[in-house]
């Protein structure tokens, strides 16, 4: 609706025009006026007017024909049109609300009837512009409503993505590792690579005799107090767990993430680890399980990747340094924690250690210096991890 209503007055006798503009002028309307169809039509397209008031005898097409193509025009808005006719002829009213029309007028037209007939055209013109209004609106909100929920559908897909992205990781890696790549879109860290890394190897003093004569659910109820108390160690000093054996715990440091100081990091997880199982052992032994706890560390260069297949994917480590940090963990007694002079020259401000002398190892042409780790020491250069 336009503010004053416009109205378009369509007559070609001037009187008549004149007429109607001073009535629809004094109830508050702009009008504007054409004298035939050519024009009535022309000023409908341009000014999309509020209502039409349209004589039925004119030059050219009559009001009937008028109303028709006025009507026909899908790029017109809703606009009333009221036909008056000259007389009140039964036909003429009949034919022109069939064309289209919405009301009509007799002439000589009446002021309270032309008054009352305009305002009722208007209002309904003013609700049927609300009405398509608020069609246009619902059509946007339901269109910005689809976009949101595509976004949202985006957005969950790819929150599940990494949630799925991040229990995979989480299968050995520390959980706050874990999110770090995933958050980095560093997933490609996982593909095959050469790397320096720490690698710990432990295991169970005394596992293999114990399974051969205990039931199977005391043994189960061992492995399960073992791994519940190491695997938040592991977690904590942000190592990646690569392999379970039984008895037997993997841990790698400086991959898949580079850290710093990876062999103190790695000496300071086994020293808590003894201390845990240490803890676990009175357990066991008032239970009649006599097990012992070793350790073995060892660095040095390593081919790691992930391997498998879609569903079942494992992150593997290949070298020297795996099978020297086996080698010690086995040799290692209850209680030890062996590592390699390496391992020890990058430590020595932190711990204090006793050499045990040199370890022959199946795949090393000389033998192996090997050190065991007695504590931390007390204080240290950087402090703590």
């Amino acid at each position: 609706m336009h503010e004053p209503p416009l109205v378009l007055v369509v007559d070609d006798a001037r009187d008549n025009v004149e007429m109607l503009q001073l009535r629809l002028e004094s109830q508050g309307c702009e009008v504007v006026t054409a004298k035939d169809d050519v024009e009535a039509l022309e000023k409908a397209g341009s000014l999309l007017p509020d209502l039409i008031l349209l004589d039925i005898m004119m030059p050219g097409l009559d009001g009937i024909a008028t109303v028709k193509q006025l009507k026909a025009d899908a790029g017109l808005p809703f606009i009333p049109v009221i036909l008056v006719t000259a007389h009140a002829d039964a036909g003429d009213v009949v034919a022109g609300l069939e064309s289209g029309a919405d009301d009509h007028l007799t002439k000589p037209v009446d002021h309270a009837a032309l008054t009352a007939r305009v305002r009722a055209m208007l209002r309904i013109k003013s609700l049927h512009d609300t009405v398509q209004s608020q069609a246009r609106r619902l059509e946007e909100q339901a269109a910005e409503l689809a976009a949101l929920n595509r976004t949202l559908e985006d957005r969950v897909a790819i929150q599940v993505d990494e949630i799925e992205r991040i229990g995979r990781l989480k299968r050995f890696l520390a959980p706050q590792l874990a999110e770090r790549i995933v958050a980095s879109g560093g997933e490609a860290i996982l593909e095959p690579h050469r790397r320096d890394i720490v690698v710990l190897f432990c295991d169970m003093c005394g596992f293999t005799p114990f399974v051969e004569t205990a039931e199977p659910e005391d043994v189960g109820a061992v492995l399960t107090e073992y791994h519940e108390a190491l695997g938040p160690l592991i977690h904590r000093y942000e190592g990646m767990i690569n392999q379970f054996t039984g008895d037997g715990l993997i841990v790698i440091f400086n991959d898949p993430v580079p850290c710093p100081d990876p062999a103190l990091r790695a000496v300071r997880l086994a020293v808590k680890m003894r201390e845990a199982v240490a803890a676990l052992t009175h357990s066991w032994s008032a239970r009649g399980h006599e097990l012992g706890f070793g350790i073995g560390i060892a660095q040095g260069y390593a081919t790691l990747g992930r391997i498998g297949f879609e569903g079942r994917f494992d992150y593997s480590a290949n070298g020297t340094v795996m099978n020297l940090a086996s080698r010690l963990s086995n040799e290692a007694k209850d209680g030890q924690i062996m590592i390699t002079r390496r391992i020890a020259a990058a430590i020595d401000n932190f711990a204090e250690f006793e050499p045990l002398g040199d370890l022959a190892v199946k795949g090393l042409r000389r033998p192996v210096a090997v050190l065991n780790v007695l504590g931390l020491a007390l204080t240290s250069k950087t402090g703590s991890i």
